[in-house]
């Protein structure tokens, strides 16, 4: 994304998307393809778990890559922010992604016992691609 298009990103941009899933007796499964389901193709995928109670993870931007995260299992919360507005998303079913754009801040919190994230990304790791101070993520969003 260029500079202006990462300064006009807003939290009206996440999205919560409903993944397509197949139940029988046996259990449930989830597909998710490359540009299918979701708007990006998939190049990381990553996941969190035995996370403590009353920790935050997360709290960065990106600036290039996108992500769609999802409560494989348990629950938590991602709290986004686009500097201006903030709005909290509770992710409790495996069905269920939340798309967060780049320039989107985000910070995951409020995890139940056994809860596991699974992020999909749509690029590979490059820290250079991080907004990781709240602060200078501030800045950059209100410089003209």
């Amino acid at each position: 994304m260029n500079e202006q298009d990462l300064k006009k990103a807003r939290i009206d941009m996440c999205s919560l998307i409903e993944l397509p899933r197949i139940s029988e007796r046996s259990g449930s499964l989830t597909p998710i393809q490359n540009s299918k389901e979701i708007p990006f193709d998939i190049k990381r995928v990553f996941y969190l778990y035995d996370i403590p109670g009353g920790v935050t993870r997360g709290g960065h931007a990106h600036k290039e890559c996108h992500q769609l995260l999802v409560a494989a299992s348990g629950a938590f919360d991602i709290k986004v922010s686009d500097g201006e507005s903030e709005k909290v998303y509770r992710l409790d079913r495996p069905y269920y992604g939340l798309h967060i754009p780049p320039g989107v801040w985000a910070e995951e919190l409020g995890f139940s016992s056994g809860s596991i994230c699974l992020v999909l990304t749509s690029h590979e790791f490059d820290e250079s691609d991080y907004w990781r101070d709240y602060g200078e993520y501030l800045k950059f969003k209100k410089e003209r």
